[in-house]
């Protein structure tokens, strides 16, 4: 997950320094994997001022410039159209590294006339894909550094990139709204008010959408309306170069927009060109043999279960994962429909890896997004549009509604004490829970607490009292020893069975054995020949075919792992293992086994380090 400095101080009122806060988010559990500088590739280049552009000699598309810099005036080719006197420039001197080109310059002929160095465009420096001209500048001095005229000017360009590791359990945080809670929670700073009002539609929605009702429990909402008259082109620069920054091309407005809030507030959206289809919008289950020319160019083929978002003519979207290139909106597109859906997050992780789609929908639909928030999304979706590609919206139309993800959990509060080991007091947990989202009331050391709908990884008391160590800090805790019971030296921990188990491992590799760990299934075939194989001790979902059954004894897996050895030419082999097999498929139905193998012309250590052709189980 990837996100500016700039772009999160839109959710974040705070005066904390890009290192206070990058701290703050690993110790919050979302680990900052890198931090871009995206002003240290731009510090070599300074700013210049073309004094005179003459015609190449030998090139009609050539001038011979003369340029002021800080070094005094330089000669320099260029072929940019807009190269002229006059103007200010973005100068890369010779010995400087231009990341556009991947190219490092240095004095040079271009058709017999020297050039020192060369004024670059908006492509070569990677701040865009403009590559029209050379970059003009409205102000600067001649050898002022670009980088600080950028930042008295345009700073979301030399804005800081930070990307984080998100876990699965927290697909809240994969909205940056989400990120600037707990930075909030944590206490560096406030978090902005996010409450999209509602757009009064100015006409009934011609598009009808309905959901099959075998499909309900995969889909249960789906809400759209359509926005007509709109003009879509190019996204506005701030907009372009958000997305730019993140590692995202900017298509146009529309698709702009959808892929901001996708970020911005963990909503994937989708825009149908309504020109372009054909009726409503049906959402139901494949039958099995449907096909769609998906957006990334790709034709797939559904098997039966997948969900399609289809009209009059068929599949137009594989739903929760990517939209058809059929209704796909270009700079034509004058009628939209803009789609916002809460889709099941195991059936579209399902689909997405049947498929082998991977997709920012996919990626947060099936670890779960806000349901409460589809409305909502749609909403500020919609003003936005409105506000870059003009145009005026329809009434909301909807089927079925948010799944009911309102719950409450009973949180003890001296469990903090007892799990983690933090003496946090009851009103700091409240406030604690309560900056996150959740709503905690309670008297005496008991608190009631409501789960926000966004949070469907907390499932129990545990989670929450993990929140409240997570935002206080882990980094507070302090060692204790445990208390000793009784005086005098303790009784054995481990039971007789673990001390045999010790010693057996222990004496085996005395004895010159290498201890194996292999894996605890089989396939079927080698299963069998050791007295196993059933279906009680099959695995509903094996990694792969020859993994299949729990195994009955160690002998099969230290028989393989013999066989590898030997085919790469290592023929003496002493080795053990010492586990489990299985002789049932229920809890209990387990025993503990050590196995030995010996193999070519070696065997134990012995006082006499004798040697011999052996064959042994």
């Amino acid at each position: 997950m990837k996100f500016t400095l700039s772009w999160l101080k839109e959710h974040l009122e705070t005066e904390a320094t890009l290192d206070a806060i990058t701290e703050a988010l690993t110790d919050l559990g979302l680990e900052v994997e890198g931090v871009e500088d995206r002003a240290a590739r731009l510090a070599p280049f300074t700013i210049a001022r073309i004094q005179s552009a003459e015609q190449h000699p030998d090139a009609d598309r050539l001038r011979v410039c003369m340029v002021e810099t800080d070094e005094g005036v330089k000669q320099i080719v260029c072929g940019a159209p807009n190269a002229r006197a006059g103007i200010t420039v973005v100068l890369a001197k010779p010995g400087d590294y231009v990341p556009g080109i991947d190219t490092t310059l240095a004095v040079g002929k271009i058709r017999g006339v020297e050039s020192h160095g060369m004024m670059a465009s908006e492509r070569e420096l990677e701040l865009s894909d403009e590559h029209g001209g050379i970059i003009e500048l409205p102000s600067g001095a001649v050898g002022q550094k670009f980088t600080d005229w950028l930042a008295a000017h345009d700073p979301a360009k030399v804005d800081p990139v930070i990307e984080i590791a998100i876990t699965p359990n927290r697909q809240d945080a994969l909205g940056i709204h989400g990120i600037a809670r707990d930075l909030a929670a944590r206490g560096l700073g406030t978090l902005k008010p996010h409450d999209p009002q509602p757009v009064a539609g100015s006409f009934p929605c011609p598009v009808s959408v309905t959901i099959d009702a075998d499909t309900l429990d995969v889909a249960p909402h789906f809400a759209g309306r359509v926005i007509r008259g709109v003009k879509n082109g190019p996204s506005p620069a701030w907009l372009q170069d958000r997305l730019r920054a993140i590692g995202l091309r900017p298509i146009s407005a529309l698709v702009d927009v959808t892929n901001f809030f996708t970020y911005d507030m963990n909503r994937p959206l989708h825009v149908f060109d309504v020109d372009k289809m054909q009726g409503g919008l049906r959402v139901h289950r494949a039958t099995g043999g449907e096909a769609l020319l998906a957006l990334d160019g790709k034709t797939y083929t559904m098997r039966a279960g997948h969900t399609l978002i289809s009209d009059d003519r068929g599949p137009e979207s594989l739903a929760g994962i990517m939209g058809g290139e059929d209704t796909g909106c270009t700079e034509e597109t004058v009628t939209v429909f803009l789609e916002s859906a809460y889709w099941d997050p195991i059936h579209t992780a399902f689909t997405g890896r049947d498929l082998k789609i991977h997709s920012d929908a996919r990626y947060r639909f099936e670890r779960g997004v806000d349901p409460d928030y589809t409305l909502p999304g749609l909403e500020a979706a919609t003003r936005m549009i409105l506000d870059l590609c003009g145009g005026e919206a329809s009434e909301l139309v909807e089927a079925g509604a948010a799944p009911k993800t309102a719950r409450s959990y009973s949180l003890d509060t001296k469990r903090v004490i007892s799990l983690v080991g933090m003496d946090i007091p009851k009103a700091e947990q409240a406030r604690i829970l309560t900056s996150l989202g959740f709503s905690a009331t309670g008297s005496g050391d008991m608190l009631e607490v409501w789960v926000p709908s966004w949070r469907r990884d907390v499932q129990g008391e545990a989670d929450l009292v993990e929140e409240v160590a997570r935002i206080s800090s882990l980094t507070k805790l302090e060692p204790k020893p445990l208390p000793r019971a009784t005086a005098g030296v303790p009784k054995p921990v481990l039971t007789p069975a673990q001390s045999r188990e010790r010693i057996g491992r222990r004496t085996a590799a005395a004895l010159g054995y290498n201890e194996c760990v292999t894996y605890s299934f089989i396939d079927r075939a080698a299963a069998q020949l050791f007295g196993g194989g059933s279906d009680d001790v099959m695995l509903e979902n094996p990694i792969s075919a020859d993994l299949s059954h729990m195994r009955p004894d160690l002998l099969p897996g230290l028989l393989q792992a013999a066989a590898r050895n030997q085919a790469r030419g290592m023929m003496d082999l002493a080795l053990c293992e010492v586990g489990h097999a299985f002789h049932g498929g229920e809890p209990g139905e387990q025993h503990l086994q050590v196995a030995g193998l010996l193999v070519g012309h070696t065997a134990p250590r012995d006082p006499h380090g004798t040697r011999r052709a052996v064959d042994v189980l």
